[in-house]
């Protein structure tokens, strides 16, 4: 039987603080590991000057097949995966850093089809949620009920969008929004990644019945808060299994990604790189 093929050369698209470190992190530690970054590719080209080498930039995206990656690591934007996440699996495995782009319906059959033609994978970086295998084993054994992940933080470390983009502190803590993740996702796409992971996480809830929170905390200038809460279905005495997991993670001022997530997703990169090349959608 042919072994499975480990991804190898790995392409980053985005450069921002993300995007910075996962390149520093091929780049220093890559070789010892197996790993050779092939490019790295940024909306904005300018970007990159002066701190990655001409031979790595891509400036054209449609043409990521010519660098032959094994897989490609998202950490720019969900338009990205909207725009490009079905071509990218023609050429390689995916690794999503923007899952609120599959709260788009269509954008998620799109790759759940480009997955199965060309045989690569999906893979989605948890980020901050804490406990995701324990979300997913309560889930698949039919013991989850209810999820809800709140996510606070200073209103300087939203970027919203849409009417969300309007909203504004009423107080010391206020709540931006309340609801299923599939109707944050598109008005916050880069402050409800967690939400995402959690309803990927959570299939029989799925993007419409896992709840998000979205608050703004004055108080929070330096770090941002998620609060996971989960119950079961009630038991033979009337109660129920419940979790709550409280997580701060620093940050600075005015920052989307806090910094344990950016240890996480490199932890994710390299825990995906071992995993066979399943179609489908896996989360790392």
């Amino acid at each position: 039987m042919a072994l499975e093929r480990v991804p190898r050369r790995v392409g980053v698209v985005g450069y921002g603080r993300l995007g910075q470190s996962l390149v520093s992190h091929l780049v220093a530690q890559g070789p010892k590991l197996g790993l050779e970054l092939v490019f790295v590719w940024n909306r904005d080209p300018g970007r990159m000057a002066g701190s990655v080498p001409p031979s790595l930039q891509l400036h054209n995206l449609a043409a990521l097949g010519e660098r032959h990656p094994d897989l490609v690591v998202e950490v720019a934007h969900p338009k990205i995966i909207h725009e490009f996440g079905a071509q990218i699996l023609h050429h390689a495995n995916l690794l999503v850093g923007s899952p609120s782009a599959l709260a788009d319906q269509t954008t998620e059959q799109q790759l759940l089809e480009a997955s199965h033609h060309w045989d690569h994978a999906v893979f989605v970086a948890r980020g901050a949620l804490w406990g995701t295998e324990d979300i997913a084993r309560l889930d698949a054994a039919g013991g989850l009920q209810s999820l809800r992940v709140t996510m606070a933080t200073h209103p300087d470390g939203f970027r919203l969008e849409g009417p969300l983009a309007a909203a504004h502190s009423t107080g010391p803590r206020t709540v931006l929004y309340e609801g299923p993740v599939r109707g944050l996702c598109p008005f916050a796409p880069r402050n409800s990644n967690t939400m995402a992971a959690a309803a990927l996480a959570a299939p029989s809830l799925g993007f419409d019945r896992v709840i998000g929170v979205l608050v703004a905390d004055l108080s929070l200038t330096d770090m941002h808060v998620v609060d996971v809460e989960l119950r079961g279905p009630p038991g033979p005495t009337g109660r129920s299994f419940a979790v709550h997991t409280h997580r701060e993670n620093p940050a600075e001022p005015g920052a989307v990604t806090g910094s344990a997530t950016v240890t996480a997703f490199w932890r994710s990169l390299l825990s995906c790189c071992q995993l066979p090349s399943r179609p489908g959608i896996h989360l790392c």
